[in-house]
């Protein structure tokens, strides 16, 4: 059987406990065509990034499926139908992930925003870079300086 990911957005206008009556009716039609769903993520209400059929909120949802692409072809023409459905998106991979996905990771939001490297902010000040090293600062020194002319002496005129 193939592996494949699913992604569903439904209404903002229905509760969470119907987007969970919803993915399980979607699962039981996976299931009768001889697959199973090995996880099932409830995302929560989140904002779109654009409108879609004037919405600008959606019900996020995660299924990883391991069935035949028959019944996948009949999981999403139930989602077509389902007028509580606004977007779907299938994709198949190689190898389903079993550890909870990005967005069900708490403190993602913490490293896209750069903590943790230090910036001077809440994480305190940059640390020090480390000094050269006894190498390279030997042959630092080794260099030789030009002479230098000093520029405060007054240069001498003739009258």
């Amino acid at each position: 059987m193939a592996l494949y990911e699913s992604v569903y957005i439904a209404r903002p206008d229905i509760s969470s406990a119907q987007v969970e009556a919803l993915t399980q009716r979607l699962t039981e039609i996976i299931e009768a065509g001889g697959g199973q769903v090995t996880k099932n993520e409830y995302w929560g209400l989140k904002n779109l990034a654009y409108r879609i059929k004037k919405n600008r909120k959606g019900h996020y949802s995660l299924l990883n499926i391991d069935a035949p692409s028959d019944a996948v072809g009949e999981y999403e023409r139930n989602m077509r139908l389902s007028e509580d459905v606004l977007r779907y998106l299938t994709v198949k991979v190689d190898a389903l992930d079993d550890n909870p996905s990005i967005m069900m990771t708490r403190g993602s939001r913490d490293d896209r925003r750069g903590r943790g490297r230090g910036f001077g902010g809440r994480d305190g000040p940059r640390p020090q870079s480390a000094p050269p090293a006894p190498a390279e600062a030997a042959k630092a020194e080794e260099k030789p300086k030009a002479e230098e002319k000093p520029a405060d002496e007054p240069k001498e005129t003739t009258e």
